[in-house]
């Protein structure tokens, strides 16, 4: 008996939650949303609140990082420019996320979350890198590469 395998992967909506199917290895900023037409792509980084981030947990297979941070966090605003630039810069690859703590504190301490910022890159559906403390620039970049390289 032969196994098939899918070559696609499934993708949240950022705007509107719905699950889209993706030819694997397609560039996101080539795909929209089948219900909004919403690039699939995060071009800079996209807040979302912990509901958003458990539906992205229980149905994305993509690739993804959420930015866990709080508003009155030194390091956090710090490392804000370089996560928006990185955004850009891995549009067509990976989406990048921000949970805001302060707001979402249960999502946050389901992540187990002791200090911000804190990087979670996911893959296939689990968690493939965690990162405390602040990131900043080529740091930064070297730590998505080697998220999207265990992934």
């Amino acid at each position: 008996m032969t196994t098939a395998i899918d070559p696609s992967t499934t993708l949240v909506c950022h705007q509107c939650g719905t699950l889209n199917r993706t030819p694997r290895g397609r560039p996101l900023s080539a795909g929209k949303c089948g219900r909004c037409a919403a690039s699939l792509s995060t071009p800079h980084p996209v807040e979302i609140d912990g509901a958003k981030l458990a539906r992205l947990q229980a149905r994305d297979t993509g690739a993804f990082i959420v930015d866990v941070w709080a508003p009155w966090c030194g390091p956090c605003r710090m490392m804000a420019p370089a996560y928006d630039e990185a955004a850009g810069k891995f549009a067509d690859r990976v989406r990048l996320f921000k949970l805001n703590s302060d707001e979402n504190q249960p999502a946050a301490a389901s992540l187990g979350i002791r200090g911000v910022p804190t990087l979670i890159a996911y893959h296939d559906g689990r968690q493939v890198a965690h990162q405390s403390g602040a990131q900043t620039g080529p740091g930064l970049n070297r730590w998505i590469e080697a998220a999207l390289s265990t992934a």
